[in-house]
């Protein structure tokens, strides 16, 4: 509109350009994939990895808008949206492998109520939706 009316400066163009780059990244969602025990989250201008073998951390924050939060011994950490788990059970089996892994090593302890009841809270969303579709595609309700 600026260009159009013949209003745009150099001030204006960098305004309209900062802007443009807020709202992509507000937008833009995280990208969510697994490969070899590796947890990756690639959101706009960084990306995360966490090792599943190796986790210390496991977290829910939040009421209204949910967030897992992963910390491995190495010091890596992601966040992300359980409901990339909810859509993607594959991704839920990877992190719950590498979980139980990790415990077995003695690294994801049980001193943290929390992390149980993250992975808990989690098990059973995925283990709802995975039957509630399972029961819609038989044609129940």
């Amino acid at each position: 509109m600026d260009a159009a009316a013949r209003t745009l400066t150099p001030e204006r163009a960098a305004l309209w350009t900062a802007l443009a780059v807020a709202l992509f990244a507000v937008l833009c969602p995280a990208l969510t994939s697994c490969a070899h025990g590796v947890l990756t989250v690639r959101g706009p201008g960084r990306v995360r990895r966490v090792r599943l073998d190796r986790l210390v951390r496991v977290r829910v924050d939040g009421v209204v808008e949910r967030t897992l939060t992963l910390v491995d011994a190495d010091g890596g950490s992601a966040r992300l949206d359980p409901a990339v788990l909810v859509a993607n059970p594959l991704l839920w089996h990877e992190l719950d492998h590498g979980a139980r892994l990790s415990h077995a090593a003695g690294l994801l302890t049980d001193g943290d109520p929390r992390t149980r009841e993250a992975l808990r809270w989690l098990g059973t969303e995925i283990d709802d939706r995975i039957a509630r579709e399972l029961l819609e595609a038989g044609g129940l309700r």
